[in-house]
């Protein structure tokens, strides 16, 4: 028997020749013989072939009958490929006609696309890869905004603010992006372990909690809550800062800095608070149970300015939620970034963050993504 010559092409008139010899009588190893062609292919185009009834009643072959059916499928894809695009083809435009490719090649694949659209090939690749090579470019320029806007906020902001600072500029992006785009830069938002709670053993009077966890309000000097918290310098030791913050706008509207924790230190930072404003009605004043606020002096303090103090649970800082909240967003963003050599210069740091950061450029999420400032200036 001759070897088969493997990888020959054979027209179609050889092939319709060794099937209707074979349908003479002779057999396929007779064929492989004589014609040098392999017993598989032989039977192949047997089957090719073979005639058969076509569904509208007419014989052809199966290949015949296949041709059809393929030509039937170009057709009918082709026929949809206008539909679909009609608003790509009627612009006429090679970049419109480019971007219906895009879309649509999954699908309908490009070469018949182009075709349909009379489109060369060649442009929508090149469109392509311009395409790309500008989504490239508009990546990097999305990536210098959020590196500026991170270190114009010196290092504080994470991936919900910079989003929020990105939309009030113009820029359209998801959270989810910023948020890629901040961990393939290598920078992220300051980041400090949560405060846990634990309660002492020494016995506390309780005293009424009139705000009773609702911090909602509908207008400045309505709501206040004050407390006071640590700051440690090189030179001087423990400092202490006393801040009163207006729940309605979260702005901190008055605060005092000294070196020893006193009822004077208290109510200084609330007579920063007072100082130039009306008072239409009594303001509520929160505080936990720190021996500052349940004095006699400051008590009385309180009274005469027509301030209702109210006064959080024993070992419960969540009844303070939002001065607390302050007090840790300062030393996250603040004084855990530094060491401050004395008083002064805790001093002159501490009214930086507070006055030129917090209250005039810091977003905040609870007064909308607004500052406090702009949030206190629109209730006045």
């Amino acid at each position: 028997m001759s070897k088969a010559n493997h990888g020959k092409r054979y027209s179609e008139e050889f092939k319709r020749q060794v099937v209707d010899l074979h349908h003479t009588g002779i057999p396929v190893l007779q064929l492989v013989q004589d014609y040098g062609v392999s017993n598989g292919t032989i039977y192949k185009w047997l089957k090719e072939y073979q005639v058969i009834e076509s569904p509208d009643g007419n014989l052809m072959t199966v290949k015949e009958l296949e041709r059809l059916k393929k030509e039937n499928r170009e057709l009918r894809l082709e026929n949809e490929i206008p539909k679909k695009g009609r608003r790509h083809i009627r612009a006429k435009g090679v970049k419109d006609h480019c971007c219906f490719v895009a879309e649509q090649c999954a699908e309908y694949g490009v070469s018949r696309l182009c075709r349909v659209l009379g489109l060369a090939k060649s442009s929508y690749y090149a469109s392509k890869y311009l395409t790309a090579r500008n989504r490239k470019d508009k990546e990097e320029s999305i990536k210098d905004d959020i590196l500026r806007i991170w270190q114009e906020s010196k290092k504080r902001y994470g991936a919900p603010k910079i989003h929020k600072k990105l939309a009030s500029e113009g820029v359209s992006i998801s959270e989810r992006t910023v948020s890629r785009y901040m961990s393939e830069l290598g920078i992220h938002s300051i980041i400090v372990k949560k405060y846990r709670p634990h309660s002492g053993k020494t016995a506390v009077v309780e005293r009424d909690n009139l705000l009773a966890g609702d911090f909602t309000t509908t207008g400045i000097c309505e709501k206040w809550c004050t407390d006071i918290t640590y700051i440690h310098t090189l030179k001087d030791g423990w400092t202490y800062l006393a801040s009163v913050l207006d729940l309605h706008s979260r702005k901190i509207v008055g605060y005092a800095y000294a070196r020893t924790m006193t009822a004077e230190l208290a109510i200084q930072a609330v007579k920063n608070a007072l100082t130039g404003i009306q008072i239409p009605q009594p303001i509520i004043l929160h505080s936990d149970l720190g021996t500052q606020y349940t004095s006699d002096q400051f008590r009385c303090f309180a009274a005469s300015k027509r301030l209702i103090q109210s006064f959080s649970g024993k070992g419960n800082p969540y009844h303070n939620a939002p001065m607390e909240s302050f007090h840790s967003i300062l030393k996250r963003e603040e004084v855990h970034q530094h060491h401050y050599f004395d008083f002064e210069t805790a001093r002159r740091e501490i009214f930086k963050y507070i006055e030129g950061w917090y209250n005039r450029k810091r977003i905040h999420s609870a007064i909308g993504y607004k500052t406090p400032q702009q949030a206190h200036q629109l209730s006045s």
